[in-house]
């Protein structure tokens, strides 16, 4: 049973990747057909990433207080319902409207289903589960382009993803009782063996030793992540002379090198631990940045490129699965959300930051703010490591 109950988190992994990057592939039909200026994708990105913020802050209580399966069933219904919204949208506000649902499903879903792998699963299962977002995000943009190219309208797209969706919450409604059995086998009684009476307070959270320095790694670690797959293209395209599509196309590679690199990762987990995993990643994303920043030939600079990749590959889940060791089982789900909340903050505030500053002075800035980020990591985990907790729940 925790074989299929975890088959059925991999494919609601896949789910949560697919519609990541649909706006951004379908935004220049979207835009012209709903006629607004070009830069208005970013209102909507804001709405989605800020509900995403929300609902991982209080992704402990609420998961407290309902439980995973029932969470993750209901967020995925939320993010289906944004998604057929997208399909039918007849205006801009309505886009802005149904953002809203798909930024707090979908941060319910990361939240929840990563606290519970980190809880009830080896590190390998972790890795392979963003193994799975990753496909589920590589996929969304190329079932969208596919359709497009074929003279489907965009809409077909968020329908038939919202389908999947639809789908999938039928398959997690029928799962409910997996996650109870799975939970009494771990000796824990119901799925949430801790009371919403035992919850801590999201402020005596933060102050338990160590939180400050893992949501400083989480910021820092998706502000790499984001603004690699935000600028990369364009570093290459403006700085490097790469025309637009072969920019485009190292983009693309650099999400399939994390995506390759997570699948590996499981495998590694047998024989390295996830600090040392972590350290080794941050010096691979290290290494592929000084490769970027100093004045070699162009080959050099591609190879920084998929180095940082592979680095980033084995940083967010190992993170994640520390979490329970580091902190302890009760606090695990707020503290998994807190760290969720401050990638999502990373994502959105530190691509901004460099292209702020990319259209003040250069695009010749990139690697160095990848080496300023990267530096920040290396600094937070570093912290971590030898956190562990002293309690035994």
């Amino acid at each position: 049973m925790a074989t299929l109950l975890l088959i059925i988190i991999y494919i609601s992994f896949i789910g949560l990747g697919l519609p990541d990057a649909l706006l951004g592939a379908g935004w220049p039909v979207i835009q012209s057909e709903l006629n607004v200026p070009f830069e208005f994708a970013g209102l909507i990105q804001m709405l989605i990433s800020g509900g995403t913020i929300v609902s991982s802050v209080f992704a402990g209580y609420v998961l407290r207080r309902f439980g995973t399966g029932k969470v993750t069933a209901f967020s995925v219904a939320s993010t289906a319902l944004a998604l057929f919204g997208f399909a039918f949208s007849p205006s801009f506000p309505w886009f802005l409207a149904v953002a809203i649902p798909l930024g707090l499903g979908a941060g319910a879903v990361d939240a929840g289903l990563n606290a519970y792998v980190a809880s009830h699963y080896e590190s390998r299962h972790m890795s392979w589960l963003h193994s799975f977002w990753g496909v589920g995000a590589l996929s969304g943009p190329l079932v969208l382009s596919s359709m497009l190219s074929r003279g489907i309208s965009w809409r077909s797209g968020y329908l038939g993803i919202a389908m999947f969706q639809t789908v999938l919450f039928g398959i997690l409604l029928m799962a409910f009782p997996l996650w109870t059995v799975i939970h009494r086998r771990k000796g824990l009684g119901t799925e949430d063996a801790h009371t919403i009476h035992s919850s801590p307070v999201l402020y005596s959270t933060f102050k338990t030793k160590g939180v400050p320095f893992a949501l400083l790694t989480f910021l820092a670690y998706c502000g790499i992540e984001s603004t690699m797959g935000l600028w990369g293209g364009s570093y290459l395209f403006r700085s490097k002379g790469l025309d637009a599509i072969a920019a485009a196309s190292w983009v693309s590679l650099f999400y399939t090198s994390i995506t390759i690199g997570r699948f590996l990762t499981g495998f590694m987990t047998y024989h390295i631990s996830n600090n040392n995993l972590i350290r080794s990643g941050a010096l691979i994303i290290l290494c592929g940045a000084v490769l970027m920043l100093v004045p070699l030939p162009l080959t050099f600079t591609l190879a920084g490129f998929l180095m940082i990749g592979f680095g980033c590959a084995p940083i967010f889940p190992c993170m994640l699965h520390a979490t329970p060791e580091r902190f302890g089982s009760i606090l695990a789900k707020d503290i998994i959300g807190l760290q969720m909340a401050a990638a999502y903050v990373g994502s959105s505030l530190l691509p901004p930051i460099f292209g702020f500053f990319a259209g003040a002075v250069s695009f010749k800035l990139f690697p160095i703010f990848l080496f300023l980020y990267i530096t920040i990591l290396v600094f937070g985990s570093e912290k971590l490591r030898n956190v562990k907790s002293t309690v035994s729940y």
